[in-house]
C-alpha cells in the first residue's frame, strides 16, 4: 500500500459477543506485512504491528469509563487519537476502529468522516451478526436493524453453530434488512483481510521472510495436512479460494455514466473493486482511484505519474460472482470518443468524490 495516500480507517461494529476482536485479531495474524492501527473500544488508540501490540503510541492510551467511543468522546478527541496513527513514523497502512458492542456506528462513520486530517479517509463500516444469537440479539437490541442499514458489509459469523436451513434464513431476513449490502458468512472471524484492504506483500516490506511469514506459511500447512477447512468454502485453509477475483484492464478510456450505471448494478456477491479509472472527460483527465466495500464507494482523484500509460487497472472481489459477465459489463462502458463526452457527465461520478466534512457516498 502506498503510504503516501490517505490511510484508510475502517469501523467494525457488532454487539458485545458477535465476534468483533477474534476478526480483528484474525486480520492481525494474517495481514502479512501490513501494519495496522486500532482504536479498542474505550481504550483509546494502540499501535499495533501485524503480529502483536507493538506498544502505546505516546499518551493515547485512554480510559471512557465504561462508554463507547460514539458518545463518551467527541470528534475532535478521536481525531487526535487518528492523527497520532496516521504520523508517518508508525508506517501504518490501515486503522481498524473496533466499536463498543452498544456504539453506534453511524456517530464514528460521522466521527471519522468530519476528520479534517488529509493523511485519512473513511474507508467503509463492517457490522459482525452472530449467526447462533442473531434471534435473540435483535430481541436485545432493536438498535440491530437499524446498525445493519449503516453497514457497508455484513459479516455472518459464527456458521459454524447454525445448520444449513438456518443460515439460510438468517440470510434471507438480512437481504429484507440491509438490501444491497453484501454478507460474507465466516467462522470464527476469518475473513480474507483483502475484502478490507490491500496487504503489503513482504518482499515490499522488509525483503525477506519475517516470523510472521513463517508462521503463517506453519499454519497453511497445517491446514492442508489435516484436512482443516477455513470457513470460506475451501478445503485447504486459503481463504482467498472462497472468493472470486476478476481483473480488467482497459487502454480505451471508459464512460463516467455507464461506468456508474455499472457499479449501481454490482451483484450482491461482489464484496470489494479497487483501482484506477481514466475517463478522460475534458477538464477530468486526472487518475481517478475507485474503492468499494460493498455498497461504500468512493472515487479520489490523483495525478498520473510522469511518463505512465492512461489505463483502467480494475480489481473486482466477490463470491458467486460470474468473472465473464463482468469483464463483458466493464468493456461495455468503454468510451471510443472521451474527448466529446460533455463535462456534465462527471457529475455522476464526482458525487463520489468527498469534500470534507461529507457524509460517506454510498452506491
Amino acid at each position: 500500500m502506498n503510504s503516501r495516500q490517505p490511510i484508510p480507517v475502517v469501523v467494525l461494529a457488532g454487539f458485545l459477543g458477535s465476534g468483533k476482536t477474534t476478526l480483528l485479531n484474525h486480520l492481525l495474524r494474517s495481514s502479512r506485512g501490513t501494519r495496522i492501527g486500532v482504536v479498542v473500544n474505550d481504550f483509546g488508540s494502540i499501535e499495533i504491528d501485524a503480529m502483536s501490540v507493538a506498544g502505546q503510541v505516546g499518551d493515547s492510551m485512554v480510559s471512557l469509563g465504561g462508554g463507547c467511543l460514539c458518545c463518551a468522546a467527541d470528534a475532535s478527541e478521536l481525531d487526535a487519537f487518528l492523527e497520532k496513527l496516521a504520523a508517518p513514523a508508525h508506517r501504518i497502512d490501515v486503522i481498524v476502529i473496533e466499536a463498543s458492542g452498544l456504539a453506534e456506528p453511524q456517530e464514528l462513520i460521522k466521527m471519522v468522516m468530519a476528520s479534517e486530517n488529509p493523511a485519512i479517509r473513511y474507508g467503509g463500516t463492517v457490522e459482525v451478526v452472530d449467526a447462533a444469537e442473531f434471534d435473540a440479539t435483535r430481541l436485545r437490541h432493536p438498535e440491530t436493524d437499524r446498525h445493519l442499514a449503516v453497514a457497508d458489509l455484513v459479516v455472518l459469523n459464527k456458521t459454524d453453530r447454525v445448520d444449513a436451513a438456518e443460515r439460510t434464513r438468517i440470510e434471507g431476513l438480512l437481504g429484507g434488512l440491509c438490501p444491497g449490502v453484501p454478507v460474507v458468512a465466516a467462522d470464527h472471524g476469518r475473513i480474507d483481510p483483502e475484502l478490507l484492504f490491500d496487504r503489503r506483500p513482504w518482499s515490499e516490506t522488509r525483503g525477506q521472510l519475517s516470523f510472521e511469514d513463517l508462521l503463517a506459511e506453519d499454519a497453511d500447512e497445517g491446514a492442508h495436512a489435516h484436512g482443516g477447512d477455513c470457513g470460506s468454502g475451501c478445503p485447504g485453509g486459503h481463504l482467498h479460494h472462497g472468493y472470486d477475483s476478476t481483473e480488467f484492464v482497459s487502454e480505451q478510456a471508459l464512460s463516467p455514466r455507464r461506468f456508474i450505471d455499472f457499479l449501481d448494478a454490482r451483484p450482491a456477491g461482489l464484496y470489494r473493486i479497487k483501482g484506477f479509472v481514466y475517463f478522460g472527460v475534458p477538464g477530468h483527465e486526472e487518475k481517478y482511484e475507485v474503492h468499494a466495500v460493498g455498497r461504500f464507494l468512493r472515487f479520489t482523484p490523483g495525478p498520473w505519474g510522469r511518463g505512465e500509460q492512461r489505463v483502467s487497472r480494475l480489481v473486482l472481489i466477490g463470491s458467486g460472482t460470474d468473472g465473464g459477465a463482468l469483464a463483458r459489463g466493464l468493456a461495455a462502458c468503454r468510451e471510443p470518443a472521451p474527448q466529446g463526452t460533455p463535462p456534465e457527465a462527471m457529475w455522476a461520478v464526482l458525487r463520489y468524490v468527498p469534500e470534507p466534512g461529507d457524509v460517506p457516498a454510498e452506491g
